[in-house]
């Protein structure tokens, strides 16, 4: 968040993200399908190559990259230099030719500035899935982006379901928008029920409002309209840059077109190990959040004689559950209880850059205020459609991707076992994906065997932070190992912000840049020295603390 608007727009999506698998998952975890063939099956393989083959002789014919782009929608907010374009796909790609849809692309072109010479468009994914990239272009006006911005076309899009990208709801928007909500951090037996009763309303929800579209949200259909987003620019082989989930729908796309791939940067590494897609993915971020939420109370221990949270941890801790206790008894604001509270400091487990103004909230509740509080975690209605449409995408593309446990009896015992060691997020998260364990789809994806590429992957470029939670460092190590040899791993050390690109590591932005213009990587596994940790604001300073970030929806 903060300064980097990649962070921000990925926080819509990224509500809970993929990752490693621990070596103490209980065996009893998740069935486990094996892995598509690749490309799906023979008829989707077929319409997909038909359509990014007249994608391409349209764009080779028009002279403007096959799209045409214009000033853009005022509902984008995008401002000129900017231009928009819509894209049509296939809402099913083994009937190319049947039902379409319209998914939104942004771009800036190259400035060339310096005499630079134009290397084509980079595309970007900012992760999710369920966020929009729409937004990308506006980083060419970024400082340390000017090289890349002058060599590059810098393409964003909506992917299928997200915006007004075919757009995905799965309940009335308005219903997000109303809080407070109480969410006890040791869910009862009964609590329990109420939620898998919600969870399957809620999957109910999805099947009515998108009716026979529901089941073509799906990773592999990410990756089919990204070659033809690649083919209508023009582009015989893809440049990409994804961060989070944005790094599994690259790991996908380059296993089924790895002749097509020319570079990629994959940013915060989901692990693709098709066992761990996705249900033992997520049962990883509970201890990778924990982690980071143990930083963030050192952080603040370390700041104590600022915010007088505690000189340890521990206190710090203490502290928070007073809060905690507090808007459980009287909501702050009368609209802030336990879940957006909970929702608000999960914002400290992905990005270090909102610890001063969520320390400076809980100080100043403590002390009688709870105005900042209440400003930072109350549930924004202004922003209550675009939070729930991400929810849809993100829940539908995953519970379409693969198999996950039906009965409740799997999800209770794996949860209940996590939430001993980490219960900062553990029900939270499992309450978010419960809607799979009821999904209203009868066939769903199995997980492609990323790696299994026919043939050998140019250099590619994964950057890590050691200490991310919500991808958790083991998942770009496998990731790594999937992309082959020319697969490089730039990995920040102790640090664990998500989403690393353009965070204010300059070590990194430099491997990052290097590539992107020439095409070298630093090395089979290099590794950064931290980014700075944010200073401490004072109470009184708090007005020129890090801008409220965007919060995901409260689970």
């Amino acid at each position: 968040m903060g300064t980097n608007p990649i962070r921000r727009a990925a926080a819509l999506g990224a509500l809970s993200l993929a990752l490693c698998v621990p070596a103490h998952l209980p065996a009893h975890a998740a069935p486990t399908a094996p892995p598509v063939p690749l490309g799906g099956t023979a008829a989707e393989a077929a319409g997909a190559a038909l359509v990014a083959r007249r994608a391409a002789a349209g764009a080779a014919a028009g002279g403007n990259g096959g799209l045409d782009f214009r000033h853009c929608p005022d509902v984008e907010e995008l401002p000129a230099p900017v231009r928009c374009a819509t894209l049509r796909v296939p809402l099913d790609y083994a009937r190319p030719d049947g039902p379409q849809i319209s998914l939104t692309v942004s771009r800036v072109i190259a400035t060339g500035a310096g005499g630079a010479v134009r290397q084509g468009a980079l595309v970007h994914n900012p992760g999710g899935p369920g966020a929009s990239g729409m937004f990308f272009p506006l980083t060419a006006g970024l400082p340390g982006r000017e090289r890349i911005a002058a060599a590059y076309d810098l393409v964003g899009y909506a992917p299928r379901g997200v915006g007004r990208s075919a757009p995905l709801s799965c309940q009335d928007p308005a219903t997000r928008a109303q809080g407070p909500t109480q969410v006890p951090a040791d869910p009862s037996p009964a609590y329990k029920r109420q939620r898998l009763a919600a969870a399957r309303a809620y999957a109910r929800g999805c099947a009515r409002l998108a009716g026979a579209a529901l089941p073509h949200y799906t990773t592999l259909n990410n990756a089919r309209d990204l070659d033809v987003l690649r083919a209508a620019l023009g582009e015989p082989r893809l440049t990409f840059m994804g961060a989070s989930y944005g790094t599994y729908l690259a790991a996908v796309y380059a296993t089924l077109h790895p002749g097509r791939v020319r570079r990629m940067v994959l940013d915060s590494a989901v692990d693709p190990d098709p066992r761990r897609v996705w249900y033992r993915n997520n049962l990883d971020q509970s201890p990778g959040f924990e982690r980071r939420w143990y930083d963030f109370r050192a952080w603040a221990a370390r700041h104590h004689g600022t915010y007088r949270l505690g000189a340890t941890p521990a206190a710090v801790q203490a502290s928070y559950g007073r809060v905690l206790d507090a808007v459980a008894r009287t909501p702050a604001g009368g609209v802030v209880g336990t879940g957006e509270l909970r929702a608000a400091y999960l914002q400290a487990a992905y990005y270090d850059d909102v610890w001063p103004e969520r320390a400076a909230a809980l100080a100043a509740f403590l002390r009688g205020d709870p105005a900042p509080l209440t400003a930072q975690a109350a549930p924004d209605p202004r922003t209550a459609a675009e939070a729930e449409n991400a929810t849809a995408v993100y829940t539908a593309v995953l519970c379409n991707d693969a198999s996950w446990p039906a009965d409740w009896q799997t999800w209770d015992r794996d949860n209940t076992e996590l939430a001993r060691r980490a219960p900062f997020e553990t029900w939270a998260n499992a309450f978010l994906n419960l809607p799979c364990a009821s999904w209203p789809v009868r066939e769903r994806q199995r997980p492609v065997a990323v790696g299994a590429q026919p043939e050998r992957l140019p250099r590619t470029l994964v950057v890590a932070a050691e200490r991310d939670g919500a991808t958790p460092y083991p998942g770009a190590l496998e990731l790594q190992r999937r992309l082959g040899a020319g697969a490089s791993l730039v990995t920040e050390t102790g640090a664990g912000s998500h989403g690393v690109v353009g965070g204010g590591n300059g070590c990194v932005d430099r491997h990052v840049e290097r590539y992107l213009l020439t095409g070298a990587t630093p090395g089979w596994r290099v590794t950064c020295a931290p980014h700075p940790e944010p200073a401490p604001v004072s109470l009184d300073d708090r007005a020129a603390s890090a801008r409220r970030a965007l919060l995901p929806p409260v689970v």
